[in-house]
């Protein structure tokens, strides 16, 4: 391949890359939940900046005096997504990216036979 070619290349890939999780059905990113569910109470301040979170919870966002809660049961392949896309109207606001550690109960693949 041509050098002069290989800028151009890579920021037709980049470029189709950046708007994947942004297109993503919000059906993949998980579910609403009852705050009552929740198993875990995240706090986001003005100065929050991100969150993690692991597949499988159901977790409480604080903001200022609204309260939601999420079920991260999402899609195989989605490790962040923006939480402004599945909290309710007015409350956060702004972007803010979930980053998501895998569901430990899909980890690994069990016991095998070395035989």
């Amino acid at each position: 391949m041509n050098c002069r070619y290989l800028p151009f290349c890579a920021v037709t890939l980049l470029s189709a890359c950046a708007h994947i999780n942004q297109d993503m059905p919000v059906g993949l990113l998980g579910d609403p939940a009852p705050v009552e569910a929740a198993t875990q109470t995240i706090v986001i301040s003005p100065q929050t900046k991100w969150v993690n979170v692991t597949g499988g919870d159901i977790v409480r966002f604080d903001v200022g005096d609204k309260s939601f809660a999420w079920a991260f049961n999402v899609g195989t392949g989605i490790s962040r997504f923006d939480l402004s896309r599945v909290a309710p109207p007015g409350v956060l606001g702004r972007t803010l990216y979930v980053y998501m550690a895998p569901d430990p109960r899909y980890i690994g693949g069990g016991e095998r036979d070395s035989q």
